[in-house]
């Protein structure tokens, strides 16, 4: 007498090729759905940290014209390093180095008639732009 062998259960020893390719297909969707919100939260979280950069700086500013009667008209520098227009200066610098913006840019600085404006040009580093890519000054916080 023969025995019946059951076929269903001989081929159960893995995945198809098929079966692997769609579930790789599966994460490569979710991966890229994924990466592209993490780059998006990326970009606004940079916006976000130059805005409070130029308000901490904006602070700086703030405590130099309380100490010395005026906004620095070097410049930045000027938070670092006593100018020799100013005596009541300090007595700490009133910032221990002039920070860059998060796309790795200096801030800059303008300085007229008794009022300053500080602006980073954003994620493209030019004029202009939209989005990411859109100037920050201090005059829109």
């Amino acid at each position: 007498m023969q025995k019946k062998i059951n076929t269903q259960f001989l081929n159960n020893k893995g995945m198809t090729l098929l079966e692997i390719m769609i579930v790789l297909a599966i994460l490569g969707g979710l991966i890229t759905i994924l990466a592209g919100q993490v780059t998006s939260r990326l970009a606004a979280a940079r916006v976000k940290e130059a805005k409070i950069q130029i308000a901490e700086i904006g602070k700086a500013l703030d405590m130099f014209y309380t100490d010395c009667g005026f906004y620095p008209e070097g410049g930045l520098a000027d938070l670092v390093t006593q100018p020799t227009n100013c005596t009541n200066w300090g007595p700490d610098p009133y910032l221990k180095s002039i920070p860059k913006d998060p796309w790795g840019s200096e801030f800059e600085y303008e300085y007229e008639n008794g009022s300053y404006v500080l602006h980073s040009l954003g994620e493209d580093r030019k004029p202009g732009g939209e989005g990411t890519a859109k100037d920050i000054n201090s005059e829109e916080l």
